[in-house]
């Protein structure tokens, strides 16, 4: 696929970042308002502190790097164009690029300068004769990453991944992992076994009946076994859990109106229709042959993503996951692109406890009354029991509508506390990325992109995993350009040695 220069500043609707927008908004506003500026791989100066000798590897953070085209906005915060950060940390420090994903519709749009496609929060933008030629959906690739031994792969919820260089992040193409994903979506939130290095992931299908479609993957990415399970209704899936010998999906009460998105009047998202009498659906599958264990149905929430899983001595499962009382999150995500939220959107960190055979949840509780997201923990223990899950969280007595998290919370089960490192007024944090320590199997480094919307600037912070509270990050990187707040993050460890 053809590459554009580094320098291109991806249409005319482009603007520099050396000063932050002039319109009044919420702080960190200033980091998603412009397109963002790429930037080839350099080096990047230390503002604070030192690079751990211990941190070796690659750091790779997806989201949306432009929310508009031609002075027009997307429809949604999962519309905006998908943009790569990597930070490559090695013994001569650390080197950063920041890379647009080259998708064709991402190239279309460019060529053109404006918007043409519909997407998950928007119809297309033209004249409404013109929509039912054209059908495409355009792939964003803006949600999360999966750091594979020869490529990287920018991941999105309705499409094929996009395969880049893992250095340079110049985007190879669109990747149908060995020609095994004929028109079926790859999701954004695979799984890892730490042990045996197998990928589990799925992708929903909707044609004439809704299919859960479940792989699994070598290493390498290549898909080695495939499984389709029929679903009642039309409706959402965007993570899972790997619990031990299990796979787990809770599928919301979450169904789509069809008719508005086939006469092409309303987009996917606005015909989502939250119906908590439906209760959640509960689908185990056993992770070695894709059979169904059990299906149940318990009483209604929604949730984005699950922490980690694992089967607990008397092989139940246990799991955490953020989760909501209904579908508002996505009423608030789609006014995250105004600057100016209004929807009140609480997720919690819970807990849960089921009986695989029968399906049955022994237990549901709040394990946390901090609002909060993206859960993560430490890559090696995906599938086993775990202590600690990464969060970022909310800073104490804030408007939690009109801000967004400015601190990294660590839940330890063993005492049932919320450690914190409070980053300060203006600065917005994302994703906490657990990267374990190369020397020592004890320690492990959070990395998280900050914004400063005071200085109108993005840093790379590494913090100490083992001592939040009250904590000073270990180190501090200057990015050249400012990086927008993101979705998902990987961790990719340096290779040793032959």
């Amino acid at each position: 696929m053809p590459q554009p220069e580094i320098n291109d500043r991806v249409g005319s609707a482009a603007t520099n970042h050396s000063s932050p927008p002039s319109q009044e908004a919420n702080g960190w506003y200033g980091a998603i308002a412009q397109p963002s500026n790429e930037f080839a791989c350099q080096a990047l100066p230390i503002i604070a502190g030192q690079i751990p000798t211990g941190l070796r590897g690659s750091f790779y953070r997806n989201g949306p790097g432009r929310i508009g085209r031609g002075g027009i906005p997307v429809g949604h915060w999962f519309d905006g164009d998908g943009a790569i950060l990597a930070v490559h940390f090695d013994r001569g420090g650390a080197q950063g690029t920041y890379r647009y994903v080259q998708t064709e519709g991402y190239l279309a749009e460019q060529q053109v300068g404006k918007l043409l496609f519909a997407n998950y929060g928007m119809v297309a933008p033209i004249p409404w004769w013109q929509r039912f030629l054209n059908t495409d959906l355009k792939n964003c690739a803006n949600t999360s990453v999966l750091a594979l031994p020869d490529r990287l792969l920018a991941l999105w919820e309705g499409g094929s991944p996009y395969a880049l260089d893992l250095k340079t992040l110049a985007t190879i193409g669109a990747d149908d992992l060995d020609a095994t994903l004929p028109n079926i979506p790859y999701s954004a939130h695979p799984k890892q076994d730490p042990v045996t290095g197998e990928i589990f992931n799925f992708g929903i299908t909707y044609r004439g009946t809704t299919a859960l479609n479940i792989f699994k993957s070598d290493r390498h990415g290549k898909i080695i076994q495939r499984k389709a399970i029929p679903l009642r209704g039309i409706c959402p899936v965007h993570d899972f859990v790997l619990a031990g010998k299990y796979l787990l999906f809770c599928i919301p009460p979450v169904r789509l109106d069809v008719l508005p998105v086939l006469l092409k009047t309303k987009s996917y998202s606005e015909s989502l229709r939250w119906q908590p009498q439906q209760g959640t659906q509960i689908l185990v599958v056993d992770r070695n042959n894709l059979e169904i264990v059990s299906r149940s149905q318990v009483d209604a929430w929604y949730q984005w993503h699950f922490g980690n899983g694992y089967t607990d001595r008397d092989g139940n499962i246990m799991f955490d996951l953020v989760r909501y009382d209904d579908l508002a999150t996505n009423q608030y995500l789609q006014e995250v692109i105004t600057g100016n939220p209004q929807t009140k959107a609480v997720g919690e960190l819970w807990q849960g406890r089921l009986q695989p055979e029968t399906g049955k949840m022994l237990t549901m509780q709040r394990v946390s009354d901090r609002i909060c997201e993206f859960p993560r923990i430490n890559p090696h223990q995906v599938g086993q029991p775990h202590r600690h899950v990464y969060l970022a969280i909310h800073r104490r007595g804030v408007n939690t509508v009109k801000e967004t998290f400015g601190a990294i919370g660590s839940f330890d089960y063993a005492s049932a506390t919320m450690h914190e490192a409070d980053f300060g007024a203006g600065k917005y944090v994302s994703e906490p990325v657990y990267a374990p320590d190369v020397h020592n199997p004890e320690q492990g480094w959070l990395l998280i992109t900050v914004y400063d919307a005071t200085a109108h600037q993005s840093e790379v912070w590494v913090m100490d995993a083992q001592h939040l509270d009250n904590a000073e990050p270990v180190c501090r990187l200057a990015l050249p350009e400012v990086v927008p707040l993101a979705f998902h993050s990987t961790w990719k460890p340096e290779q040793p040695e032959q």
